[in-house]
């Protein structure tokens, strides 16, 4: 039906007889006899003279046939890649009429009620916008997949309907009609069955994952997303972060139009004393400074005994903070944990020196305001933010009030990838049993180094875990992976996990790895979150075809939605009626 998209035409096409199909993104009267009519698809928008006699109007489903010529001089549009032609002598074949749109479909979409876009998210897929997102979506899919299986990874499909895991995030269940009270989950990930994988000698195993997860919703974060996911044999940990890095930096490369350098790394313990968090933005400054050795003597009864002392500098901004402001960081330093944030402000003091304003700068000493001012880089006009408390507090708070006051928009600025590796093998203890709590899964390869202290120090403990972040956002994690029983019984053990509830509930995983598991390790990353930020958007629905609202809902199914009660007895399955509010 067509010779060209609309978005393809040029200079070099002056004098061909041409047919487009499309949208009608725009009509404007012309005279008496004449009409512009601006004809949309997917690769741009090519203007057409017609007949204003022609009844077409917005999102008319059009074919055009006509000569590409020259735009009159002074008519040329240089903002679109079309405008230095048109398209003249025109037929028009109304393919098919359309009602009036429920919101523009341009640029003008983005300022209307987001429920409401969803509710019509066939209509705002025309956006430019959104087929950009889209088409830059299935490059980086078709990049990975080409890095991947240039690698030698073997695209392999994993179940849709798996057993339930409770110990991960909360699980969609499906329930069973062959089997009454029985259920099914939906996948979180595919991570046990790409493990059996590697027992069943596959080697090197991919795949582009649909994961389903019950947790609430956000920017980052959907009912059902997309990963890449990836197992290899036979491997250490270096051996899968370059796998992955080349996949990542494919992806980008496809996207992007350059090829980003290659990934730095850092441990989890130098990410929280730089940053602050484990998914540290480098894009900016305002690193943590250690300042506790120079608080050593301090008669400042707050910082006398706390064993951590941290402080960060935010360049050029005292003046902007008003009693007010500085209040309100001092209470959001406190909602982070902290007992309290102490603020100075940098201002000229005697010989040149840097002196500090302040309620507590009498308690401070001449040497200690210069260690201060010499750690962190002060100079007049800065503000200091410090932290005394235990280690992770203060690590903790300093790393979200630095993020608050100087992180960018997640898309803006250069592209900053980083590995964290190192994690702690064990985070916390257990509220009722007092067993250490497994940072990543229990299924993580303690480092090496530290194996001796399993039993006796098991919170000091490193794990074979990584996370890969990008501009403060974490794309993924992964690690190496226990396969030797004796070590994994050591690991139960120290969780409290007897061998009788480790047969329950891991048998079916576990009991394979007796016919000779290969060391292997793996990896997974969201592609949503890839895309958005790649596409240069702040939230991944806007990356997604058909998301959920922040609440879970889908406005253009109106999904959720209740089911007969026929289906309901089929299945074996009764429902409550809403709990009493109050």
């Amino acid at each position: 039906m067509r010779t060209h998209m609309c978005g393809e035409l040029r200079r070099e096409h002056i004098g061909s007889t041409v047919s487009v199909c499309g949208w009608v993104a725009r009509r404007r009267e012309h005279g008496e006899h004449l009409a512009f009519v601006d004809v949309r698809d997917h690769a741009g928008v090519v203007q057409c003279v017609v007949d204003n006699s022609v009844d077409v109007r917005s999102e008319y489903v059009v074919r055009i046939t006509g000569i590409v010529r020259e735009r009159p001089e002074g008519t040329v549009n240089p903002n679109l890649p079309t405008g230095e032609i048109e398209l003249g002598e025109c037929q028009v074949e109304i393919l098919r009429t359309a009602a009036p749109p429920p919101f523009p479909i341009d640029a003008r979409a983005d300022e209307v009620d987001e429920n409401i876009r969803l509710q019509y998210r066939y209509l705002d897929l025309r956006r430019e916008r959104m087929q950009k997102n889209l088409r830059v979506r299935a490059a980086i899919n078709s990049a990975v997949r080409a890095s991947m299986e240039a690698q030698g990874f073997v695209e392999v499909e994993t179940p849709m309907l798996v057993p339930s895991t409770p110990e991960g995030a909360r699980e969609f269940l499906v329930p069973s009609r062959k089997e009454p009270g029985s259920f099914y989950a939906l996948p979180q990930s595919p991570q046990l069955f790409k493990q059996l994988l590697m027992v069943a000698g596959v080697d090197r195993y991919y795949q582009i994952a649909r994961c389903l997860r019950d947790e609430d919703l956000r920017a980052d974060r959907q009912y059902e997303f997309m990963q890449l996911d990836a197992e290899m044999s036979f491997v250490n940990q270096d051996d899968v972060l370059g796998a992955i890095s080349e996949a990542v930096l494919a992806a980008a490369e496809a996207a992007t139009g350059e090829r980003p350098p290659e990934i730095e790394r850092m441990t989890w313990h130098d990410a929280m004393n730089r940053f602050g968090v484990d998914k540290p933005d480098l894009r900016f400054g305002i690193e943590l400074t250690e300042l506790t050795d120079a608080f050593a003597a301090t008669e400042f009864k707050a910082f006398a005994t706390a064993p951590s002392i941290k402080g960060i500098c935010v360049p050029g901004v005292a003046a902007d903070y008003g009693r007010n402001q500085l209040d309100k960081l001092t209470d959001r330093a406190k909602s982070l944990g902290a007992k309290g944030l102490v603020w100075l402000k940098a201002v000229a003091g005697d010989d040149l020196q840097i002196a500090f304003e302040s309620p507590v700068a009498k308690f401070l000493s001449a040497s200690e305001v210069e260690a201060v001012a010499t750690r962190l880089g002060v100079v007049e006009g800065d503000l200091v933010l410090v932290v005394a408390d235990e280690w992770e507090t203060t690590c903790e708070v300093l790393g979200q009030l630095r993020n608050d006051l100087g992180r960018p928009p997640v898309h803006e600025g250069p592209y900053r990838y980083v590995w964290v590796v190192d994690f702690p093998m064990f985070v916390g203890r257990d509220a009722e049993t007092g067993a250490p709590k497994p940072g990543h899964h229990p299924f993580t390869q303690p480092h090496p180094d530290d194996l001796d202290q399993l039993e006796t120090d098991p919170m000091s403990v490193r794990s074979q875990a990584y996370d890969l972040v990008l501009n403060g956002w974490e794309l993924g994690s992964g690690s190496i992976r226990i396969h030797q029983s004796d070590l994994q019984r050591r690991i139960f053990s120290v969780l409290g996990i007897s061998e009788e509830e480790a047969n329950r509930k891991f048998g079916f995983f576990l009991n394979p790895f007796d016919y000779g598991a290969p060391p292997h390790g793996g990896f997974a990353f969201g592609l949503d979150r890839l895309v958005a930020i790649l596409a240069g958007e702040e939230n991944i629905r806007e990356v997604i075809a058909y998301p959920k609202t922040q609440s879970g809902a889908d406005p253009m199914t109106n999904s959720p939605l209740p089911v007969a009660a026929a289906q309901l007895d089929q299945l074996g399955i009764r429902v409550l009626p809403p709990a009493a509010k109050g």
